[in-house]
């Protein structure tokens, strides 16, 4: 279908889905958000998806926020209804069941910082600058930030980039856990490409296992994240993936898995 807001494309089983209002440096309205949740929605439902890459068009910015002209006459009801449905949007992207991969150049600022924080892996430039500076507006992140940054940096890096809405590097971002990798900016495409390709190609059904196995079963106690893992090793005993990737290391031959 056609998007306003988003660019979709494919290349063999990765998808890249952009957001593309470089004139509002990719800042997420309310229509955007509609739109990449249906966009989403698509490649959970889509086999032939593998992996996906989410991307911002232009290099000033991956997403430099929300789209504060649209938040700026909100009642309290209608923020409600717009953190919500960020939130849902975020959860939607990190349960997909198919690595995300976040290609982050520039700005990832409020929203764009929580949108990236949903992608399962993240691969910056070193040109990328990271913050939550909501408070600066007399608010708070909505989007998901509090708990995402709690949970990858930890609680004294959530609450001082929080409370003093203060920007760091990529290198900096790496350092305290929240992007995978920081590249130089001419290696960020090469880089995001060359990870989606190997995530497309491994198989569907152990990634998605995988994921569940992190993203759920690390909300538990250790005890029942190992009891989630044991289900999910065992489960996949039951595909005929197991049975060709244990086959091609037998037969010293690369796998072709069918997701099945």
């Amino acid at each position: 279908m056609a998007y306003r807001n988003l660019e979709v494309s494919n290349r063999g089983a990765v998808r890249t889905i952009t957001v593309n209002r470089p004139d509002k440096l990719n800042a997420l309205n309310r229509d955007t958000l509609n739109e990449l949740t249906l966009a989403f929605n698509q490649a959970a439902q889509d086999d032939s998806v593998r992996a996906v890459i989410l991307a911002g068009a232009g290099e000033k910015a991956f997403v430099a926020g929300a789209d504060i002209s649209e938040m700026n006459g909100y009642t309290p009801t209608q923020a409600q209804g717009f953190s919500r449905a960020g939130q849902q949007l975020m959860t939607r992207i990190e349960r997909l069941g198919k690595p995300v991969v976040a290609r982050i150049q520039g700005f990832a600022l409020g929203g764009g910082m929580e949108l990236a924080m949903a992608c399962h892996l993240r691969i910056a430039s070193e040109k990328a600058k990271f913050g939550q500076p909501e408070i600066n507006l007399g608010l708070i992140p909505g989007f998901g930030g509090t708990q995402r940054l709690l949970r990858l940096a930890g609680r004294q890096a959530a609450l001082e980039l929080c409370l003093t809405g203060a920007l760091i590097q990529a290198q900096r971002a790496y350092e305290l856990g929240i992007v995978s990798r920081v590249v130089a900016p001419e290696a960020l495409d090469e880089t995001v490409n060359t990870l989606a390709d190997q995530l497309a190609a491994s198989a569907p059904l152990a990634a998605a296992g995988i994921l569940d196995a992190v993203l759920q079963g690390g909300e538990t106690s250790l005890d029942q994240g190992l009891e989630f893992e044991t289900q999910a090793f065992a489960l996949a005993f039951s595909t005929d993936d197991m049975r060709e990737g244990t086959s091609a290391f037998l037969e010293k031959r690369k796998p072709e898995f069918k997701g099945r």
